[in-house]
């Protein structure tokens, strides 16, 4: 196998548990309904199905994680602690708290975990489920669904660099490998999301290509096929 074809095999692989949330291995503890939650402005909330797929109740720990790029506490989430029996599901309320209106998707993290008391010879203690961890994706009202956000990303050479520049108001989530071809050179964008107004450098030189392929998934975290973006020099 080329070291291209192999890096698109293992690209589509990681794409997969990027997008799908590694549904497999969520099947453990409390499960999350769905990979991805999207919050739209318009109604300021949403709810998610979370169950506990363990064959004892625990409490199921839900609260936000914010990502470094927008560490702004506009989004709650309730109830924060519960006990949920084995089997049983919870509902859990993600409620958009923001004083200005959102001009942009912007993108938060929701955390479970259930935490199960248990008894031993040594006493009392607890122990810690499977943690779960899917993006949040808080959408401006009257914003138009873009089915294909990847494709209004914009990749450029600068200097002997890879640039990767999004103009849209839209979160874009893909695989955070890209390659470049026809060479088939792997570069490194970091993570897994770019967001609106971003310019991200991938680690790497910028060897002669005239596009760049990446591994999207959609807003609704399913993986799609690879795109092939077109690469302009400066």
């Amino acid at each position: 196998m080329k070291s291209h074809d192999c890096f698109r095999a293992l690209s589509a692989v990681a794409l997969s548990c990027l997008a799908f949330a590694s549904l497999s291995t969520m099947a453990a503890g409390m499960v999350p309904q769905t990979p991805v939650v999207i919050v739209d402005e318009a109604t300021g909330d949403a709810t998610l199905i979370v169950k506990n797929t363990d064959d004892q109740p625990a409490l199921l720990y839900s609260s936000i994680e914010h990502i470094a790029e927008d560490p702004a506490p506009i989004l709650l989430l309730t109830p924060p602690v519960i006990r949920v029996e084995a089997g049983q599901s919870q509902q859990v309320r993600f409620v958009l708290h923001s004083e200005t209106p959102l001009t942009t998707e912007r993108l938060k993290r929701a955390v479970f975990e259930g935490i199960k008391p248990r008894q031993s010879a040594e006493g009392a203690h607890v122990s810690l489920g499977v943690r779960q961890n899917i993006p949040v994706i808080l959408r401006p009202a009257n914003l138009p669904i873009e089915r294909a956000p990847w494709k209004l990303l914009v990749w450029r050479v600068t200097e002997g660099k890879v640039q990767v520049s999004n103009p849209s108001p839209y979160v874009v989530r893909l695989s955070k490998s890209v390659s470049l071809l026809p060479g088939g050179e792997v570069l490194d964008l970091g993570r897994t999301y770019i967001l609106p107004g971003e310019v991200l450098t991938p680690a790497g030189d910028a060897f002669l290509g005239t596009h760049v392929r990446l591994f999207p998934a959609t807003t609704y975290g399913f993986a799609v096929s690879s795109h092939d973006a077109p690469l302009s020099t400066q």
